[in-house]
């Protein structure tokens, strides 16, 4: 009797922390709700390259395959050099123009050579701002002796920046789960790692890395997770990156 009470009231916390995590606003990982604006989890695809008319592939120096793994199928991104490989999201539209995205993923290394190489894993482009958005990415620095994560642009008035935090350094041959809010209002792009906030890496119309100007979201179009690495000759010579549960949706979806 002693053991059945045990496993009663074990049942009865794990019952009130399932409440608790569902009042917190997370919700399982899974492509069955019908409200997302886009979600892959690549279960339905057959290992291998990329056999669907949901999203396309842009590649140069760079490939993605579907793997198995132990429990299920994720996407394999594989790069040489300062190549690119990214699963591409077209004909994206949020209502409004606000959305929040969510990836799991695993970096095998980060550039270490050369000086102040940096990297991409999330992309975003629209109309009617020029700026080519990476809300996912980061930057080796050489007097840190330390790569860190860091929200940046390219392609508009404020220039070409990534905008790397001494407190967030980054994790090689780990699972994390990412996150990011896309907002118009404030022109804000937030993130979180592993479900907590990250004030420090994250942008708005005034506060962001670049140039001394307004920073302006497009209206958001195309959406690329995948990996880019920017300069020539790095360190490793090649990289490799799993993604798994992607989904974008109109509200905090959680990991």
């Amino acid at each position: 009797m002693r053991f059945a009470a045990t496993a009663l009231t074990a049942v009865a916390v794990l019952a009130a922390g399932g409440a608790a995590s569902a009042s917190n606003g997370q919700q399982p990982r899974g492509c069955a709700d019908r409200t997302l604006l886009f979600c892959e989890d690549f279960e339905r695809l057959p290992p291998g390259g990329p056999a669907t008319l949901d999203w396309g592939v842009d590649t140069r120096h760079g490939l993605l395959r579907v793997q198995q793994q132990r429990h299920n199928r994720v996407l394999n991104v594989h790069t040489e050099g300062n190549g690119r490989a990214f699963l591409r999201v077209d004909d994206f539209a949020a209502p409004g123009n606000a959305f929040y995205g969510r990836v799991r993923l695993k970096v095998d290394a980060f550039p270490t050579a050369p000086d102040w190489a940096h990297f991409t894993l999330v992309e975003i482009t629209g109309s009617g701002s020029s700026e080519v958005v990476r809300p996912v990415g980061g930057q080796w620095a050489p007097p840190l002796q330390g790569s860190f994560w860091g929200v940046g642009a390219d392609g508009g008035p404020t220039g070409d920046w990534t905008d790397w935090r001494e407190s967030a350094p980054t994790t090689a041959d780990r699972w994390q789960c990412f996150e990011w809010q896309w907002d118009p209002a404030d022109n804000r792009v937030a993130l979180w790692i592993d479900g907590v906030a990250r004030p420090d890496l994250s942008a708005t119309t005034t506060r962001h890395g670049g140039n001394p100007v307004d920073f302006v979201l497009p209206k958001a179009d195309t959406v690329k997770l995948g990996w880019q690495l920017y300069q020539p000759g790095p360190t490793p010579a090649h990289f490799d990156v799993w993604l798994d549960d992607i989904a974008l949706a109109t509200r905090r979806l959680g990991c």
